[in-house]
């Protein structure tokens, strides 16, 4: 795991997103607040909000392809990734523009990427570990995490990278593989609670306590987030499946410690009752 020391001068891009719901507009305002051109496609009319963010928005995908990108940013969902990169006119390119993928899970779209872009075109995998909630006083110290899955043109890879430096995010370059295998354990695991919460329909009691409240606030913090998230963290995360297994088998072990200790104790009360004077008496 490293952390990025890019020295190379920074430049302003212009930025095409594809995919234009909420994560992709939480990211388009601090990229237009430095200074980079946006432009958006999405199978959702967000024409108006782009018209409010000086954004150019375009429904036809082939035209967008067609526009001066420097980088094609992928916001899609996981589920509907391979569907949109497929449906993709890519012979509309004028030039051979940067393209990165902002989802939460990497050898899915490293894979996908790879099989259906021309080997003329740069490829970087990231995880951008935060959202509109948890970054929403800015991105200081959070982690953002990526891979030059298959970089010619540095600089431009550079400049891209510093939008999340120079907002003071926590740099970290590492494979996709092992980003996917961390967050089998940490963010799969942590939506896979939270939905398990959801399910118990658990609620705040007048006798909640600090914990209590924490295992509150997990459950309305993921349910925050889409099914399609959720289902993509478990469907193209090969690691999660694992993860799921051992939060079974865990309880599967907590459960059989209390019966176990239910046991124990019901034979601990029948041997007292056995050795009590008024059985001994009969």
């Amino acid at each position: 795991m490293a952390v990025s020391s890019s020295s190379s001068p920074s430049r302003n891009l212009e930025i095409g997103i594809v995919g234009f719901g909420p994560f992709a507009q939480f990211l388009a305002k601090i990229m237009i607040k430095q200074g980079h051109t946006l432009r958006a496609t999405s199978r959702s009319d967000h024409s108006s909000i782009c018209q409010d963010l000086g954004i150019s928005f375009f429904r036809d995908t082939g035209t967008f392809l067609e526009a001066n990108n420097d980088v094609i940013l992928i916001c899609t969902s996981i589920l509907s990734l391979s569907k949109v990169l497929n449906a993709m006119p890519l012979h509309c390119l004028k030039r051979s523009p940067l393209f990165v993928d902002v989802l939460s899970v990497k050898e899915h779209p490293r894979d996908i990427l790879l099989k259906v872009l021309p080997e003329e075109l740069d490829v970087l995998c990231t995880h951008p570990m935060f959202g509109p909630e948890s970054g929403k006083n800015g991105w200081k110290d959070l982690a953002f995490m990526y891979e030059r899955v298959r970089i010619k043109d540095e600089a431009r890879c550079s400049s891209f990278l510093r939008i999340f430096e120079t907002e003071g995010c926590r740099m970290l370059e590492m494979s996709c593989e092992e980003h996917d295998m961390i967050a089998a354990r940490s963010q799969f695991l942590t939506h896979t609670i939270g939905r398990i919460l959801s399910e118990m329909e658990v609620k705040p009691t007048s006798m909640s306590t600090k914990g209590f409240e924490t295992l509150i606030n997990l459950k309305e913090s993921t349910m925050k987030d889409s099914s399609d998230l959720f289902s993509g963290l478990f469907v193209h995360n090969r690691f999660a499946k694992q993860e799921l297994k051992n939060l079974e088998l865990a309880l599967e072990k907590v459960k059989q410690m209390l019966q176990d200790k239910m046991t124990e104790e019901q034979n601990l009360n029948e041997s007292k009752a056995l050795r009590s004077p008024s059985n001994q008496n009969k």
